[in-house]
């Protein structure tokens, strides 16, 4: 009896005695993944008001590393964990859209490996298919169609556009995108076909992701179908899909009004309308057309295209100094 009083007495007085400086591992739950779905709801906002910019890229990576670090930060279930590396993912991938959108590309391949990597450990169908579809996009603008289709294939094969017939449109119509730079007038006109009717196909009260909510509609894949016939040279298809895309777009897609509208000048323009295709270019705000790298480029090509098909008349003239009041702005 003596004995057992003195082992429950020993064991008691050790409990007190580590208790004052021994914290309870903290408990790490789905409330921090929500709380990180709303930090990565504003970047996809932000990126889709400005695009490109350095900032949103560094906002998003330091948010992906702040994910990260929630996983040695308490215990967790796995699928708290699961979720903890799907959003680190898809704030990587938001970093490596921003690059991509900036032209900043050796960046925004360092951001793809890290998405993909944690894409995997997360097991998240619709991120993978982001990235993937990303990093097509990346190739497209980088003039390397055939890894552009490598990429885009990786996300089309993905189970994930079997079962949901959104994921698939825009599988296909980012792959028109690529025909059209690879200059493949039958895969163009095939994937926009194909990509029409699997968003028509498309059930709106399925669950899909922020980010794919966010933008894809009828607006993006004529925004695609826009891109696809501008490289192609057929102006006229490209013009027709330019003014769909302006009419359907929403309010919160500034960054893509922005380049819709620099891509339908360049389309009017050469078709031998220097005059509308002047006016259509004015309407780019003047932070797009200063802060947002591809939009510049384009409105530098106009500007240079217009030089070469109207010297010295008074339309270059016009363009001429409303540059120049946007450099005053910057």
């Amino acid at each position: 009896m003596k004995r057992r009083t003195l082992v429950g007495g020993i064991a008691a007085a050790a409990a007190a005695a580590a208790a004052p400086g021994t914290a309870s591992p903290r408990r790490i739950g789905m409330s921090d993944v929500n709380r990180l779905n709303k930090r990565f709801a504003e970047i996809i906002a932000s990126d889709h008001r400005h695009g490109g910019q350095l900032g949103i890229e560094q906002r998003a990576a330091a948010l992906a590393d702040e994910a990260l670090n929630l996983q040695n930060a308490g215990s967790a279930t796995q699928r708290v964990r699961s979720n903890l590396y799907a959003s680190a993912a898809a704030f990587r991938s938001s970093a490596m859209w921003a690059a991509i959108d900036g032209r900043r590309y050796d960046v925004a391949k360092a951001h793809m490996r890290e998405a993909q990597a944690l894409a995997e450990m997360s097991g998240d169908q619709a991120i993978k298919f982001r990235i993937w579809s990303h990093a097509g996009t990346m190739y497209r603008h980088m003039g390397r169609p055939a890894d552009a289709l490598a990429a885009n294939d990786v996300a089309r094969n993905l189970h994930l556009t079997r079962r949901d017939p959104l994921f698939a449109s825009l599988g296909l119509a980012r792959q028109g995108a690529i025909h059209g730079t690879a200059q493949d007038r039958t895969g163009t006109r095939r994937a926009f076909e194909q990509a029409q009717d699997a968003m028509l196909r498309a059930n709106p009260a399925d669950y899909r992701p922020v980010w794919m909510l966010a933008f894809y509609d009828q607006a993006e894949l004529d925004s695609l179908a826009l891109s696809a016939h501008l490289a192609l040279g057929d102006y006229s298809t490209a013009e027709y899909h330019a003014h769909r895309c302006l009419s359907a777009l929403r309010p919160h897609m500034v960054r893509s009004r922005a380049i819709t509208t620099t891509r339908l000048a360049h389309a009017q323009l050469a078709q031998g309308a220097p005059d509308a295709a002047t006016a259509t270019a004015m309407k780019v705000p003047a932070e797009a057309a200063t802060q947002h790298a591809r939009v510049t480029r384009m409105l530098q090509e106009f500007g240079a295209a217009l030089r070469a098909t109207a010297p010295g008349s008074s339309t270059v003239q016009t363009w001429t100094e409303h540059t120049a009041t946007w450099r005053m702005a910057a």
